[in-house]
């Protein structure tokens, strides 16, 4: 991956998140191409204050990888069930994100259903966080992972094109809901409900 890549990551979230979408996640045997995403914004302080966001309070031991340099890999437990993926995007320091919502499972449907423990349709496979965090069989362990070396383990394939792009406001919040900070993949069967 080149270094204008994470050049562009380091920029306003909403860009790092239009960057992210289209891009194929590869991890454990299995890539996915990203179809559904959202921003977030950085700490009161920052450039994008973001009440939504897990920076906003400023930097803990949970979301410190947020605060570092672009392109790594932030995971977090969602109502202690699921893990949820994000990539860090803003300048160093900042402290800002984008969450992996959703992803069309290009390689490895079969060792994603053993994951999973499911018999949903294979464009359903990701479809959602807490999915996609699964099938791609990502660890709390694996946070901080520059996801943008090429010899990593878990890497972020970023693509030229993606197609048609539909947004709106962000799912599952109860602060920052007016922001139209989720984008995905107009139309794609893969994008959470």
């Amino acid at each position: 991956m080149t270094p204008s890549w994470r050049a562009r990551l380091a920029e306003h979230p909403l860009r790092a998140a239009q960057l992210v979408l289209g891009s194929t996640l590869v991890a454990g045997g299995v890539r996915a191409r990203i179809v559904e995403v959202e921003a977030y914004g950085s700490p009161e302080g920052g450039p994008w204050p973001d009440p939504a966001a897990h920076t906003y309070p400023g930097p803990t031991p949970r979301n410190e990888v947020m605060f570092g340099p672009p392109g790594h890999l932030y995971v977090y437990l969602s109502y202690g069930i699921h893990l949820c993926i994000n990539v860090t995007a803003g300048p160093d320091g900042t402290g800002s994100g984008v969450l992996m919502r959703a992803a069309e499972i290009v390689d490895g449907v079969d060792l994603v259903r053993e994951r999973r423990g499911v018999r949903d349709p294979d464009a359903r496979l990701a479809a959602g966080p807490g999915r996609l965090g699964q099938a791609m069989g990502i660890t709390l362990a694996d946070k901080g992972t520059d996801l943008l070396e090429p010899a990593s383990a878990i890497r972020l394939e970023v693509a030229a094109r993606r197609g048609p792009v539909a947004s709106g406001p962000r799912i599952g919040i109860s602060k920052g809901v007016e922001s139209p900070w989720r984008l995905w993949l107009a139309g794609h069967p893969s994008v959470s409900r």
